[in-house]
């Protein structure tokens, strides 16, 4: 599964013991759909049912857009 994301962001975000959680854990999202980036806020149950091998795109990265299968992603793009 492969998910296309637009980001905005130019620089890292600093995580401090406020960002932990009531198990002292810090959840980073890794799915991409996250209104709290780079932190988890559970978009990512959205994404359970995408099938193997499929590239999708969520409307306005949004969890709760529109989901639309897309073309292949080429990982071998040079910058």
């Amino acid at each position: 599964m492969a998910r296309e994301i637009t980001h905005e962001e130019r620089g890292p975000f600093v995580l401090d013991e406020s960002d932990q959680g009531d198990d002292g854990l810090i959840y980073v999202c890794r799915c991409g759909l996250s209104d709290s980036k780079p932190l988890c806020d559970g978009s990512h149950n959205a994404t359970a049912d995408e099938k193997e091998g499929v590239v999708y795109k969520y409307a306005n990265d949004d969890a709760d857009g529109e989901r639309s299968e897309i073309g292949e992603i080429d990982d071998d793009c040079e910058e």
